[in-house]
């Protein structure tokens, strides 16, 4: 499966940016790392109207002659991408093959057949959303990530088009616009079951990926824990010391009395009543901390699972509906001296469509069983290497 997942680097920032002021209506003139933007005083926004100049990767200043600073960490990015979590700006957008090249599926690429043609033959238009979604993964700890991830489902099937992500993050990321965006005419009612299908389709394929930032969080928490143990551990120590240096001073100052005069016995009782209850202060906290060490220390574990315990947000940023083709398309295969034309199912920006089989084994050709060899039919990597031994 294809990770649609682009970092939060400087140059999404500064694409991101631009997309959003534009669809909010600002116009933007560029001079190499500083923008002009103006925002009309009708633009629904929280944006201050009227000229700003954002410098990209610029410092935070006092906001001198309205410059911002753009970049990852900067004020006014988190502010447009808080801003647009909250009103998840649509667009529309087309994608035929014009626009997306034919994509030659991976079973065909890792085996030994060759693919000396194509043809694709459009039979119907179906729509696709693709969401831009905002992953934060942190702890208290270093480990955090940041990714923005897109995510393709059609609007009919609600099947997953992990292909049709690759194709929208890479038409949407060039420089020179390939594909314009128009006005979506989605409504929110059949939005939002898609927009929940697409969520649950991210938290499952960033299942690994919080995984092992809990795995590396939890390496911190044991980490943690066992110092805390190893420090109550030498306290329970230091006071057993004192608990037994007092016993000893106790049953001395004990055998003073019995020999003492009266004066010196008084003075006597007086300091070991103090050190007997100093004495039975220590062993209250050295019984305490015995219980406490023999249960593992429960609440302290508690408080530092808590502090290393993964805080996971997943926000809509953008939604975009997308028109694609889909039909059939003819590869025209060389293995050697042998020909073969296959048909199957496609979609324009979203790939083959349909799972094909080996003719000998029936498995589904795969990257890593793709097909090897057109002798007597379709067959796979693994009868052929069987055949050959």
């Amino acid at each position: 499966m294809t990770d649609a997942a682009i970092s939060v680097t400087q140059s999404v920032v500064e694409r991101f940016t631009d997309r959003y002021l534009r669809s909010l209506g600002c116009s933007i003139e560029k001079y190499n790392d500083r923008w002009d933007v103006v925002v009309p005083d009708e633009v629904d926004t929280e944006l201050a109207t009227g000229n700003i100049t954002l410098v990209c990767g610029g410092e935070e200043t006092s906001d001198k002659n309205n410059e911002k600073p753009l970049h990852p960490d900067s004020q006014f990015f988190q502010q447009i991408l808080t801003e647009a979590s909250k009103q998840t700006p649509t667009g529309k957008i087309s994608i035929d093959t014009e626009r997306a090249e034919i994509q030659i599926p991976s079973w065909i690429q890792e085996g030994n057949v060759k693919v000396s043609g194509t043809r694709f033959t459009p039979y119907y238009d179906r729509t696709a959303l693709v969401i831009l979604f905002q992953v934060g993964i942190e702890t208290v700890s270093e480990y955090q990530s940041e990714l923005i991830r897109a995510i393709a489902v059609d609007m009919r099937s609600e099947e997953s088009l992990p292909q049709l992500e690759e194709t929208f993050l890479r038409l949407t990321s060039m420089a020179d616009d390939a594909v314009e965006s128009t006005q979506s005419d989605l409504d929110k009612t059949s939005v939002q079951p898609l927009l929940n299908t697409a969520r649950e389709q991210l938290v499952d394929r960033i299942q690994t990926t919080v995984d092992g930032i809990h795995q590396e969080a939890s390496k911190a928490a044991d980490a943690e824990v066992e110092e805390y143990r190893q420090m109550q551990q030498q306290r329970l120590q230091e006071i057993e010391e004192k608990h037994s240096t007092l016993s000893s001073k106790i049953d001395e100052l004990g055998e003073a009395i019995s020999s003492s005069e009266q004066t010196e016995r008084v003075q006597a009782l007086k300091k070991r009543k103090h050190l007997k209850s100093e004495y039975d202060e220590i062993d209250a906290e050295i019984t305490d901390l015995r219980k406490r060490r023999d249960r593992g220390f429960p609440e302290r574990q508690q408080e530092i699972r808590e502090r290393h315990a993964l805080n996971i947000q997943v926000t809509p940023l953008t939604i975009t509906q997308v028109e694609y083709e889909r039909g059939e398309i003819e590869f025209e295969l060389i293995d050697e001296e042998i020909d073969r034309t296959v048909t199957v199912g496609y979609g324009s920006g979203v790939g083959v469509t349909e799972e094909i089989q080996c003719s000998s084994c029936n498995q589904v050709f795969t990257q890593h069983n793709p097909l090897q060899s057109l002798s007597d039919g379709l067959r796979c990597a693994e009868c052929t290497s069987i055949n050959d031994s």
